[in-house]
């Protein structure tokens, strides 16, 4: 009996263990926005001297640091809003490989200029309906001799990872941007969504 009740304090210990280090390596969306970004930035001073020399390499970089950060089908399915509800699985992966390029070009050409400046974080702006879920994260940084407004829309995926779905950069929301110029190419190609992509600039 007495094995047994020891073999049960012992599982229990482990199980409780178990979860204590599963929420341990849960981070939060602060935490997360933090880690990636510094990431993010520290490519950008690595990489910062092909910019002007081997622009591909350069933006290469900045791709793969925002991959590991970034659900590009997530921002896809944001961009085409109301107008991609028949969208296929295909054609979201599709327009997400699209807008990954975009956002890489437009991203890193807008931090080329940082140079090691301090990253503050800020009050966090208009609440999300479900914080649980989505969440948005505000931080500001110098570059280029200016302050740079940043804003994460961050939602929480099936892994229990805060990934970006929206970026709003000095004010723009780019995926209301984005929503305009995909909004347009709709009517120019009678809404075919496959048009739309292999068009996509």
């Amino acid at each position: 009996m007495k094995s047994i009740k020891t073999f049960l304090v012992m599982a229990a210990l482990a199980l409780f263990a178990s979860a204590g280090l599963q929420a341990a390596e849960e981070l939060s969306a602060v935490a997360s926005a933090e880690k990636s970004v510094n990431e993010l930035l520290a490519t950008v001073v690595e990489l910062k001297p092909y910019f002007e020399t081997d622009k591909e390499r350069y933006f290469a970089g900045i791709e793969q640091s925002l991959s590991s950060f970034v659900d590009f089908d997530e921002v896809a399915i944001g961009v085409m809003a109301r107008l991609g509800e028949n969208a296929t699985p295909e054609q979201i992966s599709r327009f997400g490989d699209k807008l990954k390029i975009t956002l890489t070009r437009f991203y890193g050409a807008a931090l080329v200029g940082y140079d090691g400046q301090k990253l503050e974080f800020m009050p966090a702006g208009e609440p999300s309906p479900d914080p649980e879920l989505n969440t948005n994260v505000r931080m500001q940084l110098s570059a280029n001799n200016s302050k740079i407004e940043l804003q994460y829309t961050l939602f929480l995926n099936a892994n229990r990872e805060w990934k970006l779905k929206n970026l709003y950069l000095g004010g723009i929301n780019l995926r209301r941007q984005y929503f305009t110029q995909f909004s347009a190419l709709m009517n120019r190609y009678g809404n075919d969504i496959d048009q739309v992509i292999d068009n996509w600039k």
